[in-house]
């Protein structure tokens, strides 16, 4: 295997932008504001900083209008991973529950599986029920020391928004098929998340139009932070990466949400949910190490 050329400069660019990110589940706990008012806002406050950064680079958008509606169609789906990631939030703690929305790695090999027939690998099956394990040890099984306000209702929700989020990858990369500046999906997607957050609002009693002091500072800085300027440096930096280094930089989001989540918000997890996010990062780090689905066959068809 030939030596990783790859510059130091570019590894620190998706270092910045994995811990960008990583904050995204701390900012929702200071914002204290409901799962769909933290979805709508911190995509609508998201869309004029990347209409900033993309128009002057627009004459190098050349997507179709189908793939632009299908990356607004993206931005529908990742409504409803965040809706519940942010529910689960409230119900689990903003460490575990990050923790829970990056089991979203082994439901995208399932889901390709179904979408494009990608075979997933013998890693993801022996994967599998070793993160489903830790999940059912993070709901803490009614002990007294389990953290979360309703820990096995964070885990059902955290759960169903990592199954959302694959299908907004799945949705995502086949609205990519055509070059283009990152911020042009990114900001058709962001659309789609402020519409669906919007409709989804009917579903949420805590859904609040009116901005309110400090909490939309937190959204505001969420949105630039997270929505914007993290996920566009990881964007922009994974496909210059080696695959299994790109895969195991992003691995580094849910290990820095668990270290804010215990550090700056004090969410003391019991050994149990220990024991769970240990199976977890274990069964996410193999599967990454390995890949999520088996390599396609060599043809033998010389003709």
């Amino acid at each position: 295997m030939p030596p990783d050329r790859t510059p130091t400069s570019i590894y620190l660019r998706g270092a910045v932008g994995v811990a960008f990110i990583s904050f995204s589940s701390t900012l929702v706990k200071l914002s204290d504001a409901s799962p769909n008012t933290v979805t709508f806002f911190r995509a609508l406050y998201a869309i004029p900083m990347l209409v900033l950064i993309w128009r002057p680079n627009r004459s190098r958008d050349r997507r179709s209008t189908r793939e632009r509606a299908m990356a607004i169609g993206a931005g529908l789906m990742l409504s409803v991973d965040l809706m519940l990631f942010h529910a689960a939030i409230d119900a689990i703690g903003a460490a575990l529950g990050l923790v829970l929305a990056n089991l979203q790695v082994l439901f995208v090999a399932f889901a390709a599986f179904v979408v494009y027939r990608d075979r997933p690998s013998r890693a993801a099956f022996i994967a599998l029920p070793t993160v489903l394990m830790g999940a059912a040890f993070l709901s803490g099984f009614g002990r007294v020391d389990t953290y979360g306000a309703q820990p096995g209702l964070g885990v059902a929700l955290g759960v169903g928004a990592a199954m959302a989020y694959a299908g907004f990858i799945l949705m995502f990369r086949s609205a990519n098929s055509t070059p283009a500046p990152p911020a042009g999906p990114l900001l058709d997607a962001t659309y789609g998340t402020a519409a669906g957050a919007l409709v989804l609002g009917m579903f949420d009693s805590g859904f609040d139009l009116v901005p309110s002091w400090p909490s939309h500072g937190w959204l505001l800085l969420m949105a630039f932070m997270v929505q914007a300027v993290g996920w566009l440096l990881i964007g922009s930096t994974l496909p210059l990466l080696p695959a299994l280094a790109g895969s195991f930089l992003i691995l580094l989001q849910p290990v820095l949400g668990l270290v804010w989540g215990t550090t700056l918000l004090g969410e003391a997890i019991s050994p149990t949910q220990g024991i769970g996010v240990a199976l977890i990062l274990s069964g996410i780090a193999f599967v990454t190490w390995k890949g999520s689905v088996r390599p396609p066959a060599l043809s033998h068809d010389l003709g």
